[in-house]
């Protein structure tokens, strides 16, 4: 069940008109800090990733399936199941499986939350993308940066060429 305020701060990103991503990364961040709290663990990032973007589908953010190249017919059918949960919610959760699935988790250990890990997962998303596609995310991300946000992150660039050299 996510807390009230990550389902809270996705609201906030809809109505600000921000893609699902956005809002399912909400999620994503809630998870990462259940791991690093010791709540419970995770075998990979991609695992606790996963677990963050199938609470965003079930509490009923808009997010699709993978595609047929991206993920397993398995991975396709367990989100298209979480979608029609977050559509239709109230049905009861398995008291059985619930207490099996922390506990399993809870076995897991904690680094797949770690700022390495994460940097990791990232790094090899990326690299299975295009040239074209990471640098229309890069456009995008300066587009939605803002003329402050602009200036700081030149700012950053221009002390770190300093620090380098």
């Amino acid at each position: 069940m996510p807390e009230k305020r990550t389902v809270e701060a996705a609201r906030k990103d809809k109505r600000a008109g921000k893609a699902a991503s956005t809002q399912a990364g909400e999620f994503v961040r809630e998870e990462m800090h259940h791991i690093r709290a010791g709540k419970h663990g995770a075998r990979s990032a991609k695992q606790a990733i996963a677990i963050g973007l199938s609470k965003a589908r079930r509490a009923g953010v808009k997010l699709g399936a993978p595609g047929a190249k991206k993920a397993s017919a398995n991975t396709r059918r367990k989100a298209a199941a979480d979608t029609a949960r977050g559509s239709s919610p109230g049905r009861p959760v398995s008291r059985t499986r619930s207490r099996a699935t922390t506990s399993a988790l809870k076995r897991e250990g904690r680094a797949a939350a770690s700022k390495p890990a994460l940097a990791r997962q990232a790094k090899s998303a990326a690299k299975k993308r295009g040239a074209s596609a990471r640098s229309a995310a890069a456009r995008k991300a300066v587009r939605t940066k803002g003329a402050a946000g602009r200036k700081a992150a030149a700012q950053k660039a221009a002390r770190t060429r300093k620090r380098s050299r």
